[in-house]
């Protein structure tokens, strides 16, 4: 039985390393690959205005492309574009995992995204005496709500080291305990597992 746990823990550990660490690491081959080829292909065209050699025309060029790219995809054109070849890039197994896995972790550290968590608070989960962070998304309402007496908080439950995944916990608000650390110091934690720690932990105090 503690052999099967163990073996379920240890796969589930490598599975979530593996989510954050393959679409960086193709990420940082692709951009490597990038500046190779873009180093050697002005590397000449360079040598026909000077003699001097120009160190980090690769660099400069993959940074250019990129952003270029960015203000691409910030435009309805380039919106639909990028639709167009995330619809395609779903249909490839390998491709749709990487991509998939790299544009969550990007979500997660972008404003944008942060928006959508209104606060950071504290529940007692997985069990009495136990807390563990978690972020505001809303009030619960709706049928939801008509059939619970009192008010609910929903809260998403982040795992680490991948924030973009977790649960919802439907929460009575007067067991949520409010927190003052900011949502990049709560995803911090939660990437690092716990590793990286507001320097000052605010006083706690119940949902008002």
């Amino acid at each position: 039985m503690r052999f099967s746990a163990l073996k379920l823990s240890l796969r589930n550990t490598f599975i979530a390393g593996l989510v954050i660490a393959l679409p960086v690491g193709v990420t940082i081959l692709i951009l490597q690959t990038m500046f190779v080829w873009l180093d050697r292909f002005f590397a000449p065209v360079a040598r026909r205005f000077t003699t001097t050699p120009i160190p980090g025309l690769g660099i400069l060029a993959t940074v250019l492309i990129v952003f270029a790219i960015g203000m691409l995809v910030t435009n309805m054109l380039g919106r639909a574009f990028v639709s167009f070849g995330e619809s395609i890039v779903a249909r490839i197994p390998l491709f749709r995992t990487v991509y998939s896995g790299a544009k969550q972790v990007l979500q997660s550290m972008t404003a944008k995204e942060r928006q959508a968590f209104k606060q950071v608070v504290m529940v007692e989960y997985p069990k009495r005496g136990s807390y563990t962070l978690g972020f505001v998304t809303g009030e619960t309402s709706g049928e939801i709500q008509q059939k619970i007496s009192e008010p609910l908080l929903n809260v998403f439950i982040s795992t680490a080291p991948n924030p973009t995944t977790g649960f919802l916990l439907l929460v009575p608000k007067k067991e949520v305990i409010v927190t003052a650390i900011s949502i990049e110091d709560a995803l911090k934690m939660m990437m690092s597992g716990g590793i990286l720690t507001p320097p000052n932990l605010p006083s706690l105090q119940p949902h008002a």
